[in-house]
């Protein structure tokens, strides 16, 4: 369960760096929110996440374009009808959450990252909206949730607050590859390369 909880959440942090590298003005955006929320003098604690409203927007964009276990199985533990489907008991379903996250029908440019879609959205990560499913619905959900959660939301903080970031080999934003290898987690084909400067004045 640990190695299956570092694997993901590592992988989500990847993805999402890696978007805020390819969208300057968000990560301007959110570097701001923590200058405002946190200050330059000190690094990102826990407590501090409940109060950064856009970096919660970030993590959710970045979770729903790039969903790190993109199918999930479940089992119907009783007879049941979906949507006019007629699944009997013990049928064997696989979800396909990439599908559910990216459908035109819910999201509006679906291959855009913009998380400025979830201002004043109710759509929250934590199984009760089925149009966002990155940890699972119901008893198969994912145990580590909160803590996959909180680990995300607090490196990628860590990251974009402490170090102004520049991408490597002198690429534009737009430039970098976000083609997936596909396994158990959807991982980038090219791990992502980027130069750090530190900016904190501690």
């Amino acid at each position: 369960m640990l190695m299956a909880a570092m694997d993901t959440s590592a992988t989500s942090v990847e993805w999402i760096l890696t978007e805020l590298l390819r969208h300057p003005n968000v990560m301007k955006k959110l570097q701001k929110e923590l200058e405002e929320v946190v200050g330059i003098e000190k690094i990102v604690k826990e407590p501090d996440l409940e109060n950064l409203k856009y970096l919660d927007m970030v993590a959710k964009e970045g979770l729903r374009l790039h969903s790190v276990v993109p199918l999930m199985h479940h089992e119907a533990m009783e007879e049941c009808v979906v949507n006019g489907f007629h699944i009997q008991k013990g049928s064997r379903i696989m979800i396909n959450c990439y599908a559910v996250q990216r459908d035109p029908n819910v999201w509006p440019e679906p291959e855009k990252f913009f998380p400025e879609r979830f201002v004043g959205s109710s759509i929250d990560i934590r199984r009760r909206d089925f149009q966002l499913l990155p940890f699972g619905s119901g008893r198969r959900s994912c145990p580590g949730m909160q803590l996959g959660v909180t680990i995300i939301r607090l490196v990628v903080a860590q990251l974009v607050h402490c170090f102004d970031w520049e991408i490597s080999n002198g690429m534009q934003p737009l430039d970098l590859e976000i083609d997936e290898q596909f396994g158990l987690v959807t991982c980038k084909e090219k791990p992502l390369m980027a130069i750090p400067t530190y900016r904190l004045k501690e």
